[in-house]
């Protein structure tokens, strides 16, 4: 998807994403520290929000499935899991079961509140974590200089 996109997108330099996706990031090719599927991703994003779910109706009570505030209720629980979890930890609890976390690329050691939070909302709207580049990196990732990686 990425020579795709790089054909049409003003200014993104056509590269290519090296032996494997993570390699120009200096990532092993398999096993811990190595970059996360697409699919792993989405299974920890769909346990995120079933908790999430779960959370706001335990919160809410059972009336309010169905009612018109539900979904506001369930998106502000997972934003707040999703970002506190990942800006102190490196993982949300979908992330933390599936055995993936969340890497700075760079220096930083922890992803911290402001880039958690850039990468959470973001994620919120869809569309940037599907626009991915050679190594995986959602827009998301690219614009919160961060990666997903295997932790175990």
């Amino acid at each position: 998807m990425a020579r795709w996109l790089d054909s049409w997108l003003p200014g993104a330099a056509v590269t290519t994403a090296g032996k494997h996706p993570g390699d120009r990031l200096g990532l092993p090719a398999t096993g811990v520290g190595s970059t996360v599927g697409f699919g792993r991703r989405l299974a920890a994003l769909t346990v995120d929000w079933l908790l999430g779910y779960l959370i706001a109706v335990l919160f809410a009570g059972v009336d309010a499935i169905g009612g018109p505030t539900i979904s506001w209720l369930v998106l502000g629980i997972w934003l707040l899991l999703t970002t506190v979890g990942v800006a102190l930890f490196g993982t949300s609890p979908g992330m933390k079961l599936l055995g993936i976390g969340v890497a700075s690329v760079g220096s930083a050691s922890v992803i911290g509140i402001p880039r958690a939070l850039l990468r959470t909302v973001l994620v919120a709207l869809v569309l940037p974590p599907l626009i991915r580049d050679g190594d995986g990196r959602g827009w998301h990732d690219l614009a919160a200089r961060t990666v997903v990686v295997r932790t175990r």
